[in-house]
């Protein structure tokens, strides 16, 4: 019987009892952390890691695009955002772009903490 980490029970415990609104609070913090991760390791040269971090953050830029809600008329703007995103993630790992990566990074910013301030909004 092998022993669970516990921290990793607790990620999928709090992944499986969030909000949709937690859950798109979680993506844009993860990948803030994968656009970190991969900084990092743009600046140390290690490419592998670079190009996996780089990888998991378009990922998630990718679920948040296809989760938009269609119907409504500001869904159309994100996805365009989300969409230019996406290939400045792809820019910035073909070319070893730091700069790149930092500008997707303050786009993933702002958008997590105007989200924050939405959530507080509705909590209201």
């Amino acid at each position: 019987m092998s022993i669970k980490n516990p921290y990793e029970v607790y990620q999928k415990n709090s992944v499986m009892t969030a909000s949709p609104q937690e859950l798109t609070l979680m993506l844009y913090s993860g990948c803030l952390k994968f656009i970190k991760l991969a900084k990092k390791a743009m600046v140390e040269k290690n490419f592998e890691v670079k190009n996996t971090n780089i990888i998991k953050a378009q990922a998630i830029i990718q679920e948040l695009r296809v989760t938009l809600n269609q119907e409504i008329e500001i869904s159309k703007n994100m996805a365009q955002l989300y969409d230019y995103m996406y290939n400045r993630l792809v820019d910035a790992n073909m070319k070893n772009d730091l700069e790149t990566l930092q500008e997707v990074e303050g786009y993933v910013v702002e958008m997590r903490d105007t989200w924050k301030q939405v959530m507080g909004l509705v909590k209201k």
